[in-house]
């Protein structure tokens, strides 16, 4: 599936420039810096930097959703991610092979209980995804035993018509994604 995230990604990027430039020059006006940078959890617990656009005011904690503040949200950033347009520079990461497409939402180094729960389910031998099972299931990291579950089950039958479901779901808007409290 490596090769489909390379291609997809890959024209992900080329096609979807003019797009990704105005999401950013609004996101200027919006935030005054468009693109979100954060340390997360990857293949093998190694950390790698994930780029999203930016739905919160700059300077809100960095902490699961869950747990943020929803004040923090803009107007601009509800529709990035209701849409699922804040997502769309993650394909930088899945063409750098820090990420795959589908794979389990990669999580914050703190999220100590979602972390060990995975650790011993071995979902850590996977790249983590932009979408996946729990994902369109609307499942969140509020629930770190239930995710590690859902990403564990989803990686032991994962084959290429669940990759493609998963894709498809995900861009039909499938899901509600980590919900702000």
């Amino acid at each position: 599936m490596r090769f489909f995230d390379i291609v997809f990604s890959l024209v992900g990027l080329v096609l979807g420039a003019p797009l990704l430039l105005v999401l950013f020059v609004i996101g200027l006006f919006d935030t005054g810096a468009p693109l979100f940078v954060q340390e997360r959890v990857g293949r093998l617990r190694r950390p790698f930097r994930l780029v999203k656009f930016r739905t919160m005011r700059p300077g809100t904690a960095q902490v699961a959703t869950h747990l943020a503040d929803a004040s923090a949200v803009t107007r601009w950033g509800a529709f990035l991610r209701r849409t699922k347009l804040d997502e769309l520079p993650q394909l930088w990461n899945v063409l750098k092979g820090e990420m795959s497409l589908v794979g389990p939402r990669p999580c914050l180094p703190n999220q100590h209980e979602l972390i060990a729960a995975r650790e011993r389910l071995g979902v850590f031998a996977a790249r983590p995804g932009i979408t996946g099972l729990a994902q369109v299931q609307g499942i969140d990291m509020s629930q770190p035993e239930r995710l590690a579950l859902t990403d564990a089950e989803m990686l032991a039958r994962l084959g290429l018509a669940d990759y493609f479901r998963y894709l498809v779901l995900t861009m039909l808007g499938k899901g509600a994604g980590d919900r702000v409290r």
